[in-house]
């Protein structure tokens, strides 16, 4: 039901009420740089450390560069991240347009400040999303005034058109591009059900294009698998010699199979950080519905759902309320505790450029199911070595491969341990460090970022390349 005008007036000047409480965080200086450790100003536009993957890349990247003797100082606009001890902080601040729980907020007219603020503001009015833009626009000018303290900008996929400003003013920059947003406003431009949700979705997207063509023409770009190399060079145009690949990692001194903790019979566990079509939670809720005609089972789903969302009304159509379990807020310890007693874990997503959640259930020991949607078979392995792959957006395939590691106890313990090994090998923190430094080195020493390559495979169309 369309809310009144009062409704409208109340709840705005409840923003404004709420907005004079919040807190901007103080700056925290970096540890300093050990033996030749270089000092890189850290930007992310949303620092969230319990939505998405990009707060968790930020909170344990920038920890092992420290460890390495790197100086590194993180620059964010709010909601403000998670850092480690030695890890600088400098917070950007913005309007926080789509914070909790006033989402979609009037801001009051003494949070305008300069135009960035205004933009950002436009923009959420003409149903876009301008954070980024906002944000590097903001970072850009904070940066200029810091030139002497840094060697160079690592930029997590920001993709603004400030960090083509940042560019001009001298700044060396690499740029992690997780995978093509193209992906995601696919996939959401198919489960749009009108004419206007489909609007809606196109103008919500619009930044794409401003991402796309800066993309295009930044220097250095690493990406976390090769499937999302080769999307990014198909679908927005990045010439191949300028990406290379480190895939992230997952803290395995954290996630773990731990002492007395034992599977939980029936449970089942989904890690879903946002209310999107691409994360594949309905047709795992059709999959658990289906189940639970033939045994008892359990649904821990760590997220919060949105009210009202296709989550949420999926719950009510399938009648799962006695079922599924939705966690938020919750720590890392207690996260690998609840991995631990699942039985089963499952990344149902249509497409990952990676997936933070499959590393982590199989740190723990935990059998996955996944689908193969984009990285999902690079990061989980062999179908049936170290996990179980099953086509995505099929909800009877989901049902069958998870009853079948609930009916055999000794493939799901020969599954988890593989898949540990696998990630013990494979996904680490200090790897993914590693080979972060190594692309830094090259960029400043003017070389090829390692691993890159003018694969003829991965030709970009419209670009120019020794292809």
């Amino acid at each position: 039901m369309p809310k009144t005008p009062r409704q409208c007036v109340v709840e705005m000047r409840s923003s404004w009420e709420r907005s004079k409480s919040s807190t901007i965080p103080p700056r925290v200086a970096p540890a300093p740089a050990v033996g030749d450790g270089l000092r890189i100003a850290f930007l992310i536009y949303r620092g969230n450390p319990r939505c998405g993957g990009q707060g968790v890349y930020t909170r344990h990247l920038t920890r092992e560069l420290v460890a390495l003797g790197h100086s590194v100082e993180v620059f964010s606009g709010p909601p403000w991240p998670d850092l480690d001890p030695g890890v600088g902080f400098t917070p950007i601040p913005g309007l926080d347009l789509y914070r909790d729980p006033d989402p979609f907020r009037v801001p009051h007219p003494r949070e305008f400040h300069d135009r960035a603020d205004a933009v950002e503001f436009a923009i959420m009015c003409s149903a876009g999303f301008g954070e980024p833009l906002a944000f590097s626009l903001r970072a850009r000018r904070v940066l200029a005034q810091r030139r002497d303290d840094f060697d160079l900008v690592h930029d997590n996929q920001c993709l603004a058109n400030g960090m083509l400003g940042m560019i001009r003013d001298g700044w060396p920059l690499l740029t992690t591009l997780h995978h093509p947003i193209t992906v995601d406003r696919k996939l959401a431009l198919s489960h749009s059900t009108s004419r206007w949700q489909r609007l809606t979705t196109r103008r919500w997207f619009g930044f794409l294009r401003m991402q796309t063509r800066v993309a295009r023409q930044l220097p250095a770009i690493v990406t976390v698998s090769e499937s999302s190399r080769r999307d990014i060079a198909a679908q927005m145009g990045v010439a191949p010699e300028r990406m290379t690949v480190a895939p992230v990692g997952v803290d395995v001194s954290v996630f773990r199979p731990i002492d007395g903790v034992v599977p939980v019979p029936g449970r089942l566990m989904v890690t879903s950080s946002s209310d999107v079509p691409m994360k594949g939670l309905v047709p795992l809720l059709e999959a658990v519905a289906k189940l639970r005609t033939q045994r008892d089972v359990e649904l821990v789903v760590i997220g919060k759902p949105r009210a009202g969302g296709r989550v949420d009304r999926a719950i009510s159509r399938l009648s799962l309320e006695g079922t599924v379990r939705c966690v938020s807020g919750i720590s890392d310890d207690e996260l690998a505790r609840l991995y631990g007693e699942a039985e089963v874990a499952v990344v149902p997503s249509l497409y990952e450029g990676f997936s933070l959640p499959a590393i982590e259930a199989m740190a723990c020991g935990v059998p996955v199911v996944a689908t193969t949607g984009g990285a999902l078979p690079e990061v989980v392995g062999k179908d049936g070595e170290t996990g179980v792959l099953v086509p995505p957006n099929d909800p009877s395939e989901l049902a069958t491969a998870i009853g079948m590691l609930l009916d055999d106890p000794g493939f799901r313990g020969r599954l988890g341990r593989a898949g540990r090994e696998r990630v013990m090998s494979r996904f680490t923190w200090e790897v993914t460090a590693r080979e972060t430094a190594a692309c830094y080195r090259a960029m400043l020493d003017g070389l090829p970022l390692p691993g890159a390559r003018p694969d003829s495979g991965l030709c970009a169309k419209g670009v120019t390349s020794k292809c």
